[in-house]
């Protein structure tokens, strides 16, 4: 996609209308990452250097079993690395696992059974993989994604945390936009200067508040309630205030949050905002706002 002539970027346009990013994470339960080098289109698995077959066998097998299908690269040269990387993840709110494979060839992601990622526990076919760091920069798809997720990459790098670059993860004008697994944390808006610290204390199991999108695992409703709560109470603690029940009744919902040993009702509302362009495409779009309607402990 070309950015549209005379245009910010959909990135710095909602920053500009204080647009918040809270609940905006993909719902992803199940992921399958795959390495691929070279350039990727805006359909990055149709638009790359995997063979076409290869390709469409993949996307039709994980729209049956509701995998997400990400391509990653550690930059655009090929690398002198023996076999292809590839990641199952399993991202559920109770069931968190990845597992790190190494394939001999394109071919072989056809053998793999995605529906293990139903399981809760990891197949056992590769190693445990610990946490994954994504960082969008699928300039095809958004040019925001590239222009801003690229100095992210570049800053981890630099300071010594493992990294992947990701095809479009979802939220093209929260760029950068960095997802960590197997927990399924979105972050939006991440600046190079705090990329580190941000992921770091994520793996310590702390939230950047001010940056957290929600978890990929939840309806977008029960991502914004968990969020609106932290900012009320400043809860960072990933670990803590985990959403336990909800109802969700069209436009609003009830979510009940554990917090220690007591429980935190939130009420949340959404509704549709005015027509803005939700990336560098000038096609409109009315994004969700959400509102925090009352907090009861």
């Amino acid at each position: 996609m070309r950015r549209e002539p005379g245009r910010l970027g959909c990135a710095a346009e909602s920053l500009e209308r204080d647009e918040l990013v809270l609940g905006t994470a993909s719902r992803v339960r199940r992921w399958l990452l795959v390495e691929q080098t070279g350039s990727w289109g805006r359909d990055a698995l149709a638009q790359s250097h995997l063979p076409d077959e290869v390709a469409d066998r993949l996307h039709r097998a994980a729209v049956e079993q509701g995998v997400r299908v990400l391509l990653i690269r550690r930059s655009v040269a090929p690398s002198d690395a023996p076999g292809l990387s590839a990641f199952l993840v399993r991202s559920d709110r109770a069931v968190a696992w990845a597992e790190h494979l190494v394939l001999p060839d394109p071919a072989a992601l056809l053998e793999l059974d995605l529906g293990a990622l139903r399981a809760d526990a990891p197949p056992g076919i590769g190693t445990p993989a610990g946490s994954v760091h994504l960082v969008c920069t699928n300039g095809r798809h958004d040019p925001c994604c590239a222009d801003l997720g690229r100095p992210v990459v570049r800053a981890l790098r630099e300071e010594g945390i493992d990294v992947w670059e990701s095809s479009h993860v979802g939220g093209d004008r929260f760029a950068a936009n960095v997802v960590c697994l197997p927990t399924g944390v979105y972050f939006g808006r991440v600046p190079p200067e705090q990329a580190a610290a941000i992921v770091r204390d994520h793996d310590a199991g702390l939230l950047a508040l001010d940056h957290y999108r929600g978890r990929s695992c939840h309806a977008s409703l029960v991502q914004a309630a968990e969020v609106f709560a932290r900012h009320e109470l400043g809860e960072r603690r990933l670990a803590e205030l985990q959403p336990r029940t909800w109802a969700i009744g069209g436009d609003r919902a009830t979510v009940e949050l554990g917090l220690a040993d007591a429980t935190l009702t939130v009420e949340v509302s959404r509704r549709r905002g005015p027509a803005v362009a939700l990336t560098c495409s000038p096609e409109a779009h009315h994004p969700w706002q959400y509102r925090l309607e009352a907090l009861h402990h």
